[in-house]
């Protein structure tokens, strides 16, 4: 199997159907999940829903470069979204999230080996597979705070 393969199915694993590293993923731990849970705070915590828009933030602009565009994400503005106030705006951005995560993972899947070892944008941020190991790693950890916020909840309302 490709390197571009491999990383293409990790990156399924974590955001759409995968249970080998955590036994989840955040279309599990997403999806059914209501709109008013999403955004319950529990102390100085993100919100599920903030938390997931995070990783969709970080997955949407690393799309774009993979399209061609240029790299417009900051760190800054990846916890700056819209406030979700309706179901309908939940079911939204959970319809935008899968879409471009799976053509997220399609674009990752095609990706020769020699652009993978190219840098990614500027020398500074290593190369494609690099940022792409990154990402995943990084759905990783936010989808853990997910999973834990979401218990601490589901026990609070006992």
């Amino acid at each position: 199997m490709s390197t571009a393969s491999q990383l293409a199915r990790r990156m399924e694993e974590v955001l759409l159907n995968g249970t080998w590293i955590a036994n989840t993923n955040c279309k599990d731990q997403l999806a059914g999940l209501s709109w008013q849970l999403a955004i319950r705070p529990f102390q100085n915590l993100n919100t599920i829903a903030a938390l997931a828009q995070h990783i969709h933030y970080c997955v949407a602009g690393i799309k774009q470069v993979l399209e061609g565009g240029d790299l417009t994400i900051k760190d800054k503005y990846s916890f700056d979204f819209p406030p979700i106030q309706s179901d309908k705006d939940w079911q939204d951005f959970l319809t935008t999230f899968w879409s471009d995560a799976t053509d997220f993972i399609q674009l990752i899947k095609t990706l020769p080996e020699e652009k993978l070892a190219a840098d990614f944008v500027k020398k500074e941020y290593g190369n494609y597979e690099r940022n792409i190991d990154a990402i995943i790693e990084h759905s990783y950890y936010h989808l853990a705070q997910i999973v834990i916020i979401k218990k601490i909840i589901a026990t609070e309302k006992k």
